[in-house]
């Protein structure tokens, strides 16, 4: 029987609060073989990651995942501890000395950058950033953006792209109804934007958006979608395409063959298009783009080829949404062009009692279901290291975990606990309700730790 094992739980902290990790957490707590104990730590004082501070305000179905993590949240052997930054409070060692495992599910942070001239202009901001602000993550809430021109530029051809140019391009009372930040719907309500152009680098069969969002552009944006009928012509060999990939040009082919009339501001879409280089007198005044050719290789991979013609399209904002990318943490190992940390099976290489789970072990890739397999499998791999003997359990006298919380609260007096969250969540409903809208967001993190420890606010 491996050290430590018999009727002692399995002691295993949770780094992250997003989906993965609320999946990994479900996964350790509902399996049978072994009782285990799991903490969660979250850098912010609020979780569930991507689904409060990525998802667009306008999905209140996909954010209802969250009750799913509520459920999971209430096990009597789950904790979670907020406003804890590892590396800061506390370090990886010290939890690998606590934790007989330690699982990191904390996503991917940063973005891609163009790598393009005049992308540091004022002007040109990362997807990531307006994200982030529109939807009141504490670390973009006090971000502005001059959306004071007639055009915004969207670079990319993913889900995040066409969530930013419909948050841009919608009504103002149809926002008003979501949990959109405060600070983000007073910008919207000013914005002047007459078009969204969002523009994908190869063409629009490659485009990554999946049909729902395509469909509910003009419901959304009430507006009509700007598509070049040439850009979405049939090609060859098209009839080898996924049904996915058909249903979305067959919408695509709607939208250019039957116009709608074009509300206070609409989306247009193009393709075959990379981005060449920014321009403007202090701030961005236009943008050049090579138009391109595709070219399928020999294994069937679709590349973009540039044509040598150029095209300049005047804009005031560009918004670069070609991806998300890992941070690395300190004393892990790193793939820096993939922004993971590598893993078998989610198992971190060259450490031990140190795992992975959702975008930092995979890459930004998948739905927030996604996740679910991905932790699940992490888990497995945990749990078979543990029963085999690959992993040895800390021996300890007594029960460790009722310490940790005390040892925590010295190095973080702030410490926000499930208890604190629930607060949090109260006070934003009970905000929102008025108005009808979900929440209300608490985007400044004194504001948010004046209502988790029920701070007197003079």
């Amino acid at each position: 029987m491996p050290q430590g094992s018999g009727t002692v739980p399995l002691t295993v902290a949770v780094v992250g609060s997003g989906p993965s990790g609320f999946y990994a957490a479900a996964s350790l707590l509902e399996q049978n073989d072994v009782p285990v104990r799991v903490d969660m730590y979250e850098r912010l004082a609020t979780p569930w990651g991507l689904v409060r501070s990525g998802v667009a305000p306008d999905h209140p179905k996909i954010k209802a995942v969250s009750s799913v993590y509520a459920a999971i949240a209430a096990h009597e052997n789950f904790r979670f501890f907020g406003n804890v930054d590892i590396g800061r409070h506390v370090t990886r060692e010290e939890l690998t000395e606590r934790y007989d495992a330690v699982l990191y599910a904390v996503g991917a942070q940063t973005d891609r950058r163009l790598g393009i001239p005049g992308e540091d202009l004022p002007g040109s901001e990362s997807a990531v950033d307006f994200v982030g602000w529109y939807n009141g993550h504490p670390d973009y809430a006090h971000l502005k953006f001059d959306l004071s021109g007639d055009r915004g530029v969207v670079i990319g051809a993913g889900n995040v792209a066409l969530d930013v140019a419909r948050i841009l391009c919608s009504p103002h009372e149809r926002l008003a109804r979501t949990d959109i930040a405060d600070h983000a719907l007073e910008a919207l309500r000013h914005c002047s934007l007459r078009e969204v152009m969002v523009v994908g680098r190869r063409g629009a069969a490659q485009a990554a958006f999946t049909t729902a969002e395509l469909k509910e552009l003009p419901e959304f944006t009430e507006s009509g979608v700007d598509v070049d009928p040439a850009e979405v012509a049939e090609q060859p060999g098209e009839e080898a395409l996924s049904r996915l990939v058909k249903r979305n040009l067959g919408i695509l082919r709607g939208y250019a063959a039957n116009p709608l009339p074009a509300g206070e501001r609409r989306v247009a879409l193009r393709f075959l298009r990379s981005p060449l280089e920014i321009r403007g007198d202090g701030r961005v005044e236009e943008i050049v783009f090579a138009r391109n050719a595709l070219k399928v290789g020999e294994d069937g991979w679709v590349t973009a080829v540039d044509t040598g013609e150029r095209e300049t399209v005047p804009t005031s904002l560009v918004l670069r949404a070609v991806g998300y990318k890992g941070r690395e943490i300190p004393g892990l190992p790193f793939d820096e062009r993939r922004g993971v940390i590598p893993n078998t099976n989610g198992r971190v290489e060259g450490v031990e009692r140190e795992y992975v789970a959702g975008w930092i072990k995979r890459g930004p890739t998948g739905i927030i279901g996604t996740n679910k397999k991905c932790a699940a499998e992490t888990v497995g791999q945990l749990l078979t290291d543990i029963a085999d003997g690959s992993v040895a359990r800390h021996v300890r006298a007594g029960d460790p975990f009722d310490e940790i919380e005390s040892w925590l609260r010295g190095r973080q007096p702030h410490l926000v606990t499930e208890a604190g969250w629930r607060l949090i969540d109260a006070a934003e409903r009970s905000s929102g309700e008025p108005a009808g809208r979900p929440r209300v967001k608490l985007v400044i993190t004194e504001e948010l730790l004046d209502v988790a420890l029920e701070r007197r606010i003079a």
